[in-house]
């Protein structure tokens, strides 16, 4: 019953903020489109393929932060002060607007609103090789937000996101969604731990 209680609660999360997230972001949405075309006059969504659950590859969607073309060759991970930002995508990068395209993905039911953060196939693979276990955090759905990305997020090695990540689907119930969904409004607001 716990489980169905849950399960129900994640339904109805994953809708009420995609759908009201879609409305309130959209007049800011506006501007940052226009604001990302005037930079550079590269496309505004940027969509890339990430492994979900059960290995199965999605296509994530995000307003496009760094340069046109970045994404190609070499496939790593943002760093601090990364040369393949635009400035606009500084910008949106700190406040984490440049994530708020995944509701839709929230909506489709590729992703959940809370759960690991979905990596690109390249380096899930590369980690699984690497660290035993990497791929049970896809026994899940991803999620925009998670236990990994307030308790450390970029500063964490593949090694500890997968401990928090494996924290998270052994000990998910809605008081710590409810703790997850309060702490990102927080990192948010105030910019803290972007790159």
């Amino acid at each position: 019953m716990k489980k169905l209680i849950y399960n129900l609660f994640v339904i109805c999360v994953n809708l009420v903020f995609s759908i009201v997230g879609i409305i309130l972001t959209f007049p800011i949405m506006s501007i940052l489109v226009l604001l990302i075309k005037l930079e550079d006059g590269g496309p505004v969504i940027f969509t890339q393929k990430r492994v979900g659950r059960d290995e199965k590859e999605i296509k994530i969607y995000k307003l496009r932060s760094m340069k046109v073309g970045s994404d190609k060759g070499n496939i790593r991970w943002t760093e601090q002060n990364d040369s393949r930002i635009t400035k606009v995508g500084k910008l949106i990068r700190r406040t984490r607007l440049d994530e708020v395209p995944q509701l839709f993905n929230v909506l489709k039911g590729d992703m959940n609103l809370i759960g690991p953060r979905p990596e690109v196939p390249e380096l899930t693979y590369r980690f699984n090789e690497e660290i035993k276990g990497f791929t049970d955090r896809l026994k899940i759905k991803p999620g925009l937000t998670g236990w990994a990305q307030i308790n450390g997020g970029y500063d964490l090695t593949p090694r500890d996101k997968l401990k928090r990540d494996m924290y998270y689907i052994d000990n998910r119930n809605i008081m710590l969604d409810l703790k997850i969904i309060a702490k990102t409004f927080v990192i948010i607001l105030t910019g803290s731990g972007a790159r």
